[in-house]
C-alpha cells in the first residue's frame, strides 16, 4: 500500500497525504463526484478528472501487485525462487518487465530448445555461452549420444544453438534494451497492399520514427491494415539489434564467440524480431487508444456542457429523402405539442406544401427555434428552412448532431416518454430537445452511440464505455439535477444512484407529489444513509422549504453554512436575494480559525459562499450561447480569405472541425489553431466553442474546406 501511495504521489505530483486520503475514500465506496466536490480538505481540491485517473492507476498498480504474487508463487513452486529473484519481482515497475522476469520460468509448449534439453544438451549450451567458452566442435563431441538422438557433433551444436537462442530471447534485461532501441531508433513503414487509390493514399509510401508517430496515424494505419489496404511494420535496423545482443552475450575473447553470435542471430530472426514488433504495435496502439479516448472524453464533455436554449418553443426537423422529413414541436419544457411529416426534399420536392404545413405549425405554437438533424438530406433541409423562415423573422435555426437519435427512438425509454408518438417521429422530438438542453437529452442515449470522434468504433469497447460513462456522470453532477422534474435517465447519472433507485425516486414522486426537502429522499425505499450522502448534494429542489436545497451545498454542511452566515450578520434568505454582498470576501475575512470552528474547511466555505450567492446556478449559463442562423451558404459561396464565425463540432488529434454554415465542416489543422505552438488541439478549442476562422482553401471535388484561426490568415495584426 505504501509503495502504491509513493508511486501515485510522484506520478500525479500530489502530497502523499492527499493521495492516501483519496485512496481511502475510494476504498470506502465513495463516488468520484462526491470526493471531488465534498471532500476537498482531504485531498487539496484535486479535480474529478485527476481523481478518476488516480482510481484507474490504482487499479493497475493493484493488478501488478497481484501478478507479482502469482509469479513469485509459481517460481517458488518450481523451487527456483532466490532472494535476488524475489527482490527483482517485488521492485518490477511494469507488467511487461515482470513478464520478462517470469519468461524463463513460464511453462512452455514443446519447443526446439525443450527437445534439445531432453537430449541432455543444455550443459553444452551453457558452457559455450560462458565467458571461458571453449572450441565448439571439441566440446560438442562429448555430447554425441545415439541413444538420445544425437548422432554427430554437428547435431549436438544445433541443439545447443536452439537452447542458447531461447536463453537469449528469454533474457529480461535484453528485452528491456531492445525496447529502448525501438523507442530511440524504431520506424513505422507502410505501403499499399492494393493498386486501388483509396482513402489511405497518404500512407501508401509512409515512413516515420516511432517516437514521432501520432495517435491518429497509428489508428489510421491499423484500420487500413485491417481493411486490406495497407501493409504495416514496426522495425529497427537488424544490425543495431544484433549489436545489442552481441554486447550482452558475446565475449569476444572466447573461442565460442562465433557460436554465441550465430545463436544471437537465430534468436533475433526466429524468436525476438516478430515478437518485439507485435509488442511495439500493441503498446503503440494502446497509447493511441488512450490518447484518442481522452480526446473523445473532452469532446463529449464539451458537447454535454453546451448551454441550454431555454424558454423557446422548438421545432425538431429530422431530414430524409424518400420517407419524408419528420417534424416535432415541443414547448419550452420539452413537452411534445405536435408532429408532422413533410416532403420538401428529393425525390418528392413538395416544397410549397411543406412550407405551408410548417409555417402553420410555427404560428400555431409560437415556434422561435428550429433544430435540424445533421444526417441524410440535412443540406437540402437546411436550404429549405432558411428560405422558409424569411417570412418569420423571429425564427432561427441550428444544425445539431442527430447521432444516437434513432437508437433513442426505438428504446423502451422513448416508448415510456412518448407512448402515443410513432417511432419514426421520436427522433425529431429528440433533435428538438437537444437544442433546448443537450445534457438532459443526451443522457438518454448510450455514450457509445453519441459519436464523439474519429476511430471511436476502433477502441476497446469496454474501456471506451467506462471512459464516456464517467464523463456523463461528471457533467451531470457538475450541473446538478432537479429532483422533481428529472427523468429516470438523468437521475441515474447522479452520484450514488442507479437505474433501480432512479425508478423508485420517480415512483415515490408520482405517488407522494414533489419532494419538499432533500431529507425526504430517505423515505424512498433503498436509499440509506450512504446513498443519501453520495447523491444529496447534486440534487436540487427549486422552491423547496430551504434555499440551500436548491444549491450545491451538501446537507451535511447546512449547519456550518448557517453559522458562517451568522458570523457575517446574514441569513440564508438574505444571501439568496443577494443582500449580503460578496459572501466569499466576507467568509475569507473571517480567517481560517473561525471558519474551521464552524465545522468546515476554507475550500468548502468558499464553495458554500458561491452557491448561496446564486441558488440554482447552472454552470453552463456562463458559456457562450448556441449560435442560431437564418441563412445558409453553399460550398460554391466560399472564397479564400473570407472570415466567418463557426461552431467547433469535433476535436481530433490533428485539428478541429468547424461548422461555418456549409453542409461540410471545415478543418482547422493543428498548425493553424493558434498563433503560437499547439501541442494538443484540445488545449485551444472544445466542442461547442464559437470561433472566428479564415477560409484558406476550398476543394469542391473532394468537398474539403481548410480553415485557419491564425491572426495573419484573418488579416489581423
Amino acid at each position: 500500500m505504501e509503495k502504491n501511495i509513493e508511486v501515485l504521489s510522484k506520478e500525479f505530483s500530489l502530497g502523499a497525504g492527499c493521495v492516501e486520503n483519496i485512496v481511502r475514500l475510494l476504498d470506502e465506496g465513495n463516488t468520484v463526484p462526491f470526493i471531488a466536490r465534498y471532500r476537498k480538505e482531504m485531498h487539496g481540491s484535486t479535480d474529478d478528472q485527476t481523481i478518476r485517473k488516480i482510481e484507474e492507476r490504482l487499479r493497475s498498480l493493484r493488478a501488478l501487485e497481484a501478478r507479482r504474487a502469482e509469479v513469485a508463487a509459481a517460481i517458488d513452486g518450481q523451487g527456483r525462487l532466490t532472494d535476488e529473484l524475489r527482490c527483482a519481482i517485488e521492485n518490477t515497475p511494469s507488467l511487461s518487465a515482470l513478464e520478462d522476469i517470469y519468461r524463463p520460468y513460464r511453462p512452455k509448449r514443446r519447443t526446439r530448445a525443450s527437445v534439445a534439453r531432453e537430449k541432455g544438451l543444455e550443459p553444452l549450451a551453457l558452457a559455450l555461452m560462458s565467458r571461458e567458452g571453449g572450441v565448439p566442435e571439441q566440446l560438442a563431441k562429448n555430447y554425441v549420444n545415439r541413444e538420445k538422438g544425437v548422432s554427430t557433433a554437428a547435431e549436438a551444436l544445433q541443439g545447443a544453438n536452439d537452447i542458447a537462442a531461447e536463453i537469449i530471447s528469454d533474457d529480461a534485461a535484453l528485452r528491456g534494451e531492445l525496447r529502448q532501441l525501438y523507442e530511440r531508433r524504431g520506424e513505422c513503414i507502410s505501403a499499399a497492399a492494393t493498386e486501388e487509390d483509396g482513402v489511405y493514399g497518404q500512407y501508401y509510401a509512409f515512413r516515420a520514427p516511432l517516437s514521432r508517430l501520432r495517435s491518429h496515424q497509428i489508428l489510421a494505419l491499423n484500420r487500413g491494415e485491417r481493411e486490406g489496404a495497407l501493409r504495416v511494420k514496426f522495425s529497427v535496423e537488424e544490425d543495431e539489434a544484433l549489436r545489442v545482443i552481441r554486447r550482452r552475450f558475446v565475449h569476444p575473447a572466447s573461442p565460442s564467440a562465433c557460436f554465441v553470435s550465430a545463436a544471437g542471430e537465430d534468436a533475433w530472426g526466429r524468436l525476438l524480431k516478430d515478437a518485439m514488433e507485435r509488442e511495439q504495435r500493441a503498446a503503440a496502439t494502446e497509447r493511441a487508444n488512450e490518447q484518442a479516448m481522452d480526446a473523445f472524453a473532452g469532446n463529449l464533455s464539451a458537447l454535454l456542457m453546451q448551454p441550454p436554449l431555454r424558454g423557446r418553443v422548438t421545432m425538431g426537423f429530422d431530414p430524409a429523402y424518400r420517407t419524408g422529413c419528420k417534424i416535432a414541436v415541443v414547448d419550452a419544457t420539452g413537452k411534445l405539442l405536435d408532429t408532422a411529416v413533410v416532403y420538401p426534399t428529393p425525390p418528392h420536392n413538395r416544397t410549397e406544401e411543406a412550407k405551408k404545413t410548417l409555417l402553420a405549425l410555427i404560428r400555431r405554437h409560437g415556434v422561435t427555434a428550429i433544430a435540424i438533424g445533421n444526417g441524410t438530406a440535412s443540406k437540402e433541409s437546411e436550404i429549405f428552412v432558411a428560405d422558409m423562415i424569411r417570412q418569420t423573422p423571429e425564427v432561427a435555426y441550428m444544425v445539431v448532431s442527430e447521432a444516437g437519435a434513432s437508437v433513442y427512438s426505438a428504446s423502451p425509454l422513448a416508448a415510456g416518454e412518448l407512448p402515443g408518438c410513432d417511432v419514426s417521429l421520436r427522433s425529431a422530438v429528440s433533435i428538438a430537445r437537444r437544442l433546448q438542453d443537450p445534457l438532459s437529452e443526451l443522457v438518454k442515449i448510450e455514450p457509445m452511440a453519441i459519436g464523439v470522434g474519429q476511430y471511436q468504433h476502433d477502441m476497446p469497447r469496454r474501456r471506451l464505455e467506462e471512459t464516456l460513462c464517467a464523463v456523463v456522470e461528471d457533467c451531470v453532477n457538475r450541473v446538478g439535477v432537479d429532483l422533481n422534474t428529472a427523468s429516470p435517465a438523468l437521475l441515474r447519472q447522479v452520484a450514488g444512484l442507479n437505474a433501480a433507485l432512479s425508478g423508485k425516486i420517480v415512483r415515490y414522486r408520482e405517488e407522494n407529489g414533489p419532494f419538499k426537502t432533500r431529507r425526504e429522499l430517505l423515505k424512498v425505499p433503498g436509499i440509506g444513509a450512504k446513498t443519501f450522502e453520495q447523491c444529496a448534494g447534486f440534487l436540487r429542489i427549486p422552491g423547496g422549504k430551504t434555499v440551500m436545497d436548491n444549491t450545491g451545498v451538501h446537507p451535511e454542511s447546512y449547519g456550518a453554512a448557517r453559522k458562517l452566515l451568522a458570523l457575517c450578520d446574514c441569513r440564508e434568505e438574505d444571501a439568496a436575494r443577494q443582500r449580503c454582498g460578496d459572501l466569499r470576501e466576507k467568509f475569507a475575512a473571517l480567517g481560517r480559525e473561525k471558519i474551521e470552528s464552524c465545522g468546515v474547511g476554507v475550500p468548502t466555505a468558499m464553495d458554500i459562499a458561491a452557491e448561496l450567492m446564486k441558488p440554482g446556478r447552472d454552470p453552463r449559463s456562463e458559456l457562450p450561447p448556441a449560435q442560431l442562423r437564418r441563412d445558409v451558404m453553399g460550398l460554391e459561396d466560399l472564397r479564400t480569405g473570407m472570415v466567418l464565425h463557426g461552431t467547433v463540432r469535433n476535436v481530433v488529434d490533428f485539428g478541429a472541425f468547424v461548422d461555418i454554415g456549409v453542409h461540410q465542416d471545415g478543418l482547422v489543422h493543428i498548425s493553424r489553431l493558434s498563433d503560437g505552438f499547439v501541442k494538443r488541439p484540445g488545449d485551444v478549442v472544445s466542442v461547442g466553442d464559437v470561433v472566428e476562422v479564415a477560409v484558406i482553401e476550398v476543394d469542391p471535388k473532394k468537398k474539403r474546406i481548410s480553415l485557419s484561426m491564425k491572426s495573419e490568415d484573418k488579416g489581423q495584426s
